[in-house]
């Protein structure tokens, strides 16, 4: 049986999809752009400001499932520019224990939803 997980402490979707989704015991977050929950703007100022607030929303989500980042087990990283790379993986390395993170792939893409620079999805498990 699937449950779907909502919080307002993240971007509320905005398409046919939902925030996240569970079955079992087992999370399966949608792609997070850097969408500020409470003003619906975009944070963009820098690359590290947009991959901050996308891990923010993956963190709300998460905790609304009664989860964190510890609890991640594969996650989804779409950039718009490799070069951006070192950039993104030093913010998004800060929210993991080196020693338990996660599988990833990170890869680049012609364009993502509003033009942002990165958008990341993730895979949860209790």
């Amino acid at each position: 049986m699937k449950t779907t997980i909502t919080t307002k402490n993240a971007p509320a979707a905005v398409g046919a999809y939902n925030q996240a989704a569970m079955h079992g015991n087992t999370l399966y977050v949608s792609g997070q752009i850097a969408l500020d929950p409470v003003s619906g703007e975009l944070i963009d100022s820098s690359i590290e400001d947009e991959t901050h607030q996308v891990m923010k929303n993956l963190q709300a989500i998460l905790q609304a499932a009664d989860m964190d980042f510890s609890n991640v087990l594969k996650c989804s990283v779409f950039v718009n520019d490799m070069e951006m790379y070192a950039r993104v993986n030093a913010v998004y390395a800060s929210y993991f224990d080196p020693e338990t993170a996660p599988a990833r792939e990170l890869v680049e893409v012609a364009n993502l939803p509003k033009y942002v620079n990165v958008e990341i999805s993730c895979i949860a498990g209790k």
